[in-house]
């Protein structure tokens, strides 16, 4: 009843896939200033017009017949506006026809779509066959809304592993044929890893203060919120390791790892959510991102030889998961106050944080890392 809509869609995905080169050129002239600034603009155009029209056009947020309407025009008017302010990236982006470039291209393109693909299975089914699995249908919805609300808690992991792809890929492709480069790529996986073992301290630490943006009613779900960060960082290192397969051109190796990776995020959720509700899909999670945390590094020897450093990773994770369970242990067993808590949390994360910059070398190892990338 509303070919408009799909009209608006088929525009919006117009304007967004004529952004991605020119976002993909400031990305390789490491313009990250000018590219968070436009990306960021888009957002808030879309919130600001969202608001707009949802709430002072609607008669202060009273459904109408275009309501539905107003939120497809938002994320057009920011789509287009967002590719207006990339048009001095587009300019000079012209040329003949390169057939052999194209070839080219597809080659090293497509198996990466068909790993966005996979990729989008292991992101999101749990959430969409939940409903459906959980054995008490009485409590399917519940335990959707319990479990969709907690994920949410382990978005601060997913947007550091997303902010980092932004600017890892151009600089390995950068770095690729300099000196020492693996060497190189090996102590930036320390740093990442360090960095999202503090996040999962921090937002395990801080669960009292965190938790209040979900609302109580959600609260029963929080058991899973370690084992969602635990399988986001398990994710982050797998999308640092796939640097190998790309580096290589091999970028099937991706395609297969993450079709892999669906498989079992599909058998786990079916097999787990009949039998422990959301926290299987929680776990399902877990099992499909470490196993192909797992796989891409041993597959990534044979492909590249990045000396990461094995011993000081497990380390790091280790002891991250240890400092929590002891923390968490205590806390039930002592029932500390949520101030006393959280005091107890900064000490633990602040010691974790200067013994294990210490223990990588970070106080040598990252001035001695800028040198070789300048």
């Amino acid at each position: 009843e509303h070919p408009d809509y799909l009209r608006y869609m088929a525009l919006i995905l117009l304007f967004d896939t004529l952004s991605n080169l020119p976002f993909a050129r400031l990305r390789q002239q490491n313009k990250a200033m000018r590219f968070a600034l436009i990306k960021l603009g888009g957002i808030f155009v879309n919130i600001g017009l969202n608001l707009f029209l949802l709430l002072v056009l609607t008669d202060h947020g009273a459904a109408t017949s275009d309501t539905v309407g107003y939120v497809f025009l938002a994320n057009l008017v920011a789509s287009g506006g967002t590719l207006l302010l990339l048009i001095p990236e587009l300019k000079g982006m012209h040329g003949p026809y390169d057939r052999k470039l194209i070839r080219e291209m597809l080659a090293y393109g497509f198996p990466l779509l068909i790993a966005g693909f996979a990729g989008m299975i292991n992101e999101t089914l749990d959430r969409a066959i939940l409903k459906y699995l959980v054995t008490d249908q009485s409590q399917a919805m519940t335990q959707l809304g319990i479990y969709s609300a907690c994920y949410k808690l382990s978005i601060l992991m997913t947007l550091f592993v997303q902010t980092f792809r932004y600017a890892a890929d151009p600089f390995y492709f950068s770095q690729q044929h300099k000196e020492n480069a693996h060497a190189l790529f090996a102590q930036v996986m320390n740093y990442f890893v360090l960095a999202c073992c503090v996040i999962f301290l921090g937002v395990m630490f801080y669960l009292d203060i965190i938790k209040i943006f979900i609302g109580e009613k959600y609260h029963s779900g929080l058991n899973v919120v370690p084992v969602l960060l635990a399988a986001n960082l398990f994710l982050g290192i797998y999308l640092n390791l796939s640097i190998c397969y790309k580096l290589t051109g091999k970028t099937y190796y991706g395609a297969w790892l993450s079709i892999l990776g669906a498989l079992i995020t599909i058998v786990f959720n079916v097999w787990l959510i009949p039998k422990m509700g959301y926290m299987g899909a929680a776990w399902a999670t877990f099992v499909c991102y470490l196993t192909m945390m797992l796989l891409s590094y041993l597959k990534g020897r044979e492909l590249l030889p990045i000396p990461y450093d094995i011993r000081r990773l497990s380390v790091m994770m280790i002891t991250a998961g240890l400092l929590w369970f002891f923390f968490d242990q205590f806390d039930q067993w002592a029932k500390l106050s949520n101030g006393m808590a959280m005091m107890l949390g900064t000490i633990f994360l602040l010691g974790y944080i200067g013994s294990m910059w210490q223990y990588i070398g970070g106080r040598t190892a990252l001035p001695a890392m800028l040198r070789k990338k300048d």
